[in-house]
């Protein structure tokens, strides 16, 4: 009996302790913010805590169903996730690729967000930077999806801003919209998915921009002719991961002698695959370049060749060494290293980046560190930076 006496005191006295320290030390559920919002450590604030709560959004951004019916919310910069994988030649998976950036990116607000390089933190820029979760896509059908994701994009593309333009910052003259319709677009940050998705994504940038400047990281071209790069047995498997480029420059999406190519470090079928991606409107940097120019020499020719145009950013994830991120599709050895890419992509600060993705992340053939999918987050948040630092506007007359 004893004994028994002694265990019930015991625990009388432990739940004693934990009750004070619940009233006297725990956080209020209803402090806790939702959605995470970036602050600093040392302010008394929550800080670490959060990024484990809720849905896990892309740094923790807020969540808007910006697809469903009679949604209208407003904002200027929307992530929003493409998952399709059918149009790869190799290994399968990107399709779970948002959900494993979304993962990657947990740790982006951990600390507050601030970017030294780019001195900016594009989460208290000033800009509604939201997270739309993901196009509804059809696994069954390739040509369905692709129409799914053009009207997918374009909806969240002609969506009004929720932040005006302003004025020019050197000489405070009223900035106009660089678009062909003269209209404010937000900006759309896709998650893909396989590199076919970018033919619809660049179709509904053109349905705001018309022809486009691209800037392309990947290992491989991606303008091969149906004929060459599959075989193209049908109409539907011509359009892949590795024709994209073709069937866009053919469509006069692509704005033609002002776009460029990072990173190129594939085979071809011979040279005639140069002069086809010469013909589709690219300039191209092989992987090796690195070596002999450095990341000033390859920002240098970007910059030269977009100049002040409106660009697209498509950043495969194969640009990448396979040591750094090996989870994808096609991977190529021989890549540049995730910080030669993240300091490229600063290089890149001051151009007029209308919209951008990442594509072919496929979480399944990643390392137990979920090292691909934390490169992808890191390299987004670069292209996020270099957006919140540049309006899309021009100085009026």
């Amino acid at each position: 009996m004893a004994p028994t006496i002694f265990l019930l005191s015991l625990s009388l006295l432990f739940a004693s302790s934990c009750q004070g320290h619940i009233d006297d030390d725990q956080t209020p559920l209803d402090y806790v913010r939702f959605p995470y919002q970036a602050v600093y450590p040392g302010d008394n604030d929550v800080t670490a805590n959060s990024i484990f709560s809720g849905i896990t959004t892309f740094a923790k951004l807020p969540w808007v169903q910006c697809l469903t019916k009679d949604k209208t919310e407003a904002f200027d910069i929307a992530f929003i996730g493409a998952p399709f994988d059918t149009g790869t030649s190799y290994r399968p998976g990107a399709r779970f690729g948002p959900a494993g950036i979304r993962a990657g990116s947990r740790r982006l607000t951990l600390y507050g967000g601030y970017n030294v390089p780019l001195e900016v933190n594009p989460f208290l820029s000033g800009l509604k930077v939201v997270d739309c979760g993901d196009i509804p896509v059809t696994p069954y059908d390739n040509k369905y999806a692709i129409e799914q994701i053009e009207r997918g994009h374009k909806e969240l593309l002609h969506r009004p801003t929720f932040s005006a333009l302003g004025n020019d910052s050197v000489t405070g003259r009223p900035l106009l919209p660089i678009s062909v319709d003269g209209k404010h677009h937000p900006r759309v940050i896709t998650l893909g998915g396989d590199h076919t998705i970018v033919l619809p994504l660049l179709r509904s940038i053109y349905s705001a921009y018309g022809p486009i400047s691209v800037i392309h990281f990947d290992s491989h071209l991606d303008t091969w002719k149906p004929s060459v790069f599959g075989g193209a047995p049908s109409s539907q498997a011509a359009i892949n991961h590795g024709t994209y480029f073709y069937w866009a420059s053919q469509e006069g999406l692509i704005k033609n002698g002002s776009s460029i190519h990072g990173a190129i470090r594939t085979t071809l079928s011979g040279p005639a695959d140069y002069v086809n991606d010469d013909q589709s409107g690219f300039q191209r940097i092989e992987a090796r370049e690195i070596d002999t120019i450095g990341t000033d020499g390859i920002i240098k020719k970007i910059r030269e060749t977009v100049g002040d145009r409106p660009v697209y950013l498509s950043i495969d994830i194969d640009s990448i060494d396979p040591a750094f991120a090996p989870a994808t599709g096609t991977p190529e050895t021989g890549g540049w290293s995730t910080r030669e890419l993240r300091t490229i992509l600063r290089g890149l600060d001051g151009l007029h980046i209308v919209s951008a993705d990442i594509v072919e992340v496929a979480p399944a053939y990643d390392t137990n560190a979920e090292l691909t999918t934390m490169a992808a987050a890191d390299v987004l948040f670069e292209v996020l930076s270099v957006m919140a630092k540049t309006p899309l506007g021009k100085v009026s007359d």
